[in-house]
């Protein structure tokens, strides 16, 4: 079982002013975050593609290949790129030429996004919402099986027997495709032999389960080999040593950056009782103690059956030392127990020797 973190960049409250604090620190902070990940022993990182000034990660690979010259064993992937609004050609040889600095760590998570800020930002129509993402992501995926391409579709000028380099030296990319629940989506990966990755911020986290075994009905249908059969979950939540207290602390990030979605999106931030009920039993807020924490990930996994589980835990303007030291629960506090329960994930001979 892996467990990593996940990031959009979330800018802190200069505690003099109570001003939003800089957008540049913002990425500072993300750099320190992912070399205490590596440190502690986590399996993965990720950053999602944001562009906003609360969360400004618009740049995954700039950060993501920093991050592969401070850490050796850490896998570094997006979460998500949004591949709607983006050029696939760009996308892949971001992606592949961190693969190259990172020896082989780069992952791609493509998706639609949680927010729709690229669309306009980038010259695109939200009425192209679907036909815009099923092209984009089926040139993105013809890219990786092959250094040179001819293709041609709506949304982007035609390639004629174009060569794509670099190329990673694995021979291909590890490509997920981001969901935030859809069974269309759940089938899609299935039929096209992608691993698929979960973003669970509400509800009952079980509840996923059901779309988890679509998807995998639909890869066995397409004859998938089972090694590439693989299902992975991003959920919100916080850790500290008093389950309690973690708690009482992280709800007001949360209650902060739910209202600030909120008054973007049109709804009301839920109160605490709501928060209680997620964030403990089934609920699909992973904010405790480690050993609950622990437990928690240990039961959802043989629900779910996926085989990494990643955090956000920087929502709503968390102080840096405190997510920091949330990250370090996770690795040394956490993973253990979570190893010992299910298993440690294998890994590289690289990383093995490093």
């Amino acid at each position: 079982m892996e467990l990593g973190i996940y990031s959009f960049g979330d800018v802190q409250i200069d505690p003099k002013t109570g001003k939003r604090g800089s957008t540049a620190q913002a990425q500072r902070n993300l750099l320190e975050a992912i070399r205490l990940a590596d440190q502690v022993g986590l399996d993965f990182f990720g950053i999602g593609e944001h562009h906003t000034r609360d969360m400004p990660a618009s740049a995954a690979t700039v950060i993501l290949g920093a991050a592969a010259s401070m850490t050796k064993h850490i896998k570094l992937g997006s979460s998500v790129t949004v591949i709607s609004t983006d050029d696939p050609v760009r996308v892949y040889q971001q992606f592949a030429t961190l693969d190259a600095i990172s020896s082989g760590r780069a992952e791609i998570i493509a998706g639609r996004g949680s927010s729709t800020e690229s669309f306009p930002l980038f010259g695109y129509s939200l009425n192209d919402y679907d036909e815009l993402y099923a092209e984009k992501l089926d040139l993105l995926l013809q890219l990786n099986q092959s250094e040179r391409i001819t293709w041609s579709g709506k949304f982007r000028p035609a390639l004629n027997n174009a060569e794509i380099v670099p190329r990673p030296d694995a021979g291909k990319l590890t490509i997920w495709l981001g969901t935030g629940g859809n069974p269309q989506s759940s089938m899609r990966a299935g039929y096209l032999g992608l691993p698929i990755s979960y973003g669970i911020i509400g509800g009952e986290a079980a509840h996923f389960a059901p779309l988890a075994n679509l998807y995998r009905r639909a890869a066995a249908q397409a004859q998938v080999p089972n090694a590439d059969i693989r299902v992975s979950v991003a959920t919100h939540g916080f850790i500290r040593e008093d389950g309690a207290e973690a708690r009482d602390f992280w709800f007001r990030h949360w209650h902060t950056g739910t209202e600030e979605i909120g008054k973007i999106r049109g709804f009301r931030a839920p109160g605490r009782q709501h928060f209680e009920a997620q964030a403990t039993g089934k609920g699909a807020l992973f904010v405790g103690g480690p050993e609950e924490i622990a437990e928690r990930i240990v039961n959802f996994q043989r629900a779910m059956g996926h085989m990494r589980h990643f955090i956000q835990m920087d929502i709503g303007h968390v102080p840096q030392a405190d997510l920091l030291r949330s990250i370090e629960l996770l690795g040394t506090r956490v993973k253990p127990l979570v190893d010992a329960e299910l298993g440690a994930p294998q890994k590289t001979a690289e990383a093995t020797n490093a």
